[in-house]
């Protein structure tokens, strides 16, 4: 069994759904320590002017963990992150069959940015045909603080045998303490596939609504076809 682990981002790119396509079992790493001005509270979307950020106001005291981190809701972000995307996508070949369950989950009330990411997270799965795995907060779990011993944790805690490392992963991991455990390491190797987009020169390493947007129920198949097992 295979298991992936990955903080909460918001509205996360291509490689993010790779992960969860080959594991077995997904791991939100929720009770780490939130990291500013990186990828848990924004993401690109394209834009005919190239690309622009959107981005989760917060609340954050150092070094509260991601899951302590609370929306800055006196800011009206969810109605700008929602008009940029109409004005954006509203002209691609998907943009009506996902909006209105997007904006579902934009009119909601959120407090903290994990619940928020992981309400979004769980709605992308079931546009990609993702959501017949399961997925997990590392906050349910017992977890010693060291980052490989985390690991090791969590792959113990679902049964998984095998850990699926980011491609930068094996900078920080204890190798050997994964083989002492019975745990091997595989490493992601995305390959970013390029597809149809508004606008004009393709763009990659967009939000993962770019690509539904554009390519509907292809999407998954698109990055399969790019990343074959």
């Amino acid at each position: 069994m295979i298991v992936a682990v990955h903080q909460p981002q918001y509205l996360p790119w291509l490689g993010y759904f790779d992960k969860i396509r080959i594991a077995d079992v997904f791991c939100y790493l929720d009770n780490v320590q939130y990291k500013k001005n990186e990828w848990q509270n924004r993401n690109r979307i394209k834009t005919a002017q190239n690309w622009q950020w959107l981005t989760v106001p917060v609340h954050y005291r150092f070094p509260q963990k991601i899951n302590e981190v609370e929306i800055n809701n006196s800011v009206n972000w969810k109605k700008k992150h929602l008009q940029a995307l109409i004005t954006n996508y509203s002209k691609a070949p998907y943009f009506k069959d996902y909006i209105t369950p997007l904006e579902d989950l934009f009119t909601k009330d959120w407090e903290l940015l994990s619940e928020f990411n992981i309400g979004l997270l769980e709605r992308l799965r079931e546009f990609l045909n993702l959501h017949d795995k399961p997925a997990i907060p590392a906050s349910s779990m017992v977890l010693r603080d060291d980052p490989t011993e985390r690991l090791i944790d969590i792959c113990k805690t679902v049964g998984a045998d095998t850990y699926l490392a980011g491609q930068d992963g094996r900078t920080y991991m204890d190798l050997e303490r994964f083989r002492a455990n019975g745990i091997t390491v595989i490493t992601q190797e995305f390959k970013h596939p390029v597809y149809p987009q508004l606008y004009d020169e393709f763009q990659s390493h967009m939000s993962i609504v770019d690509l539904l947007f554009n390519c509907g129920p292809e999407s998954i198949k698109i990055i399969e076809a790019a990343n074959p097992s």
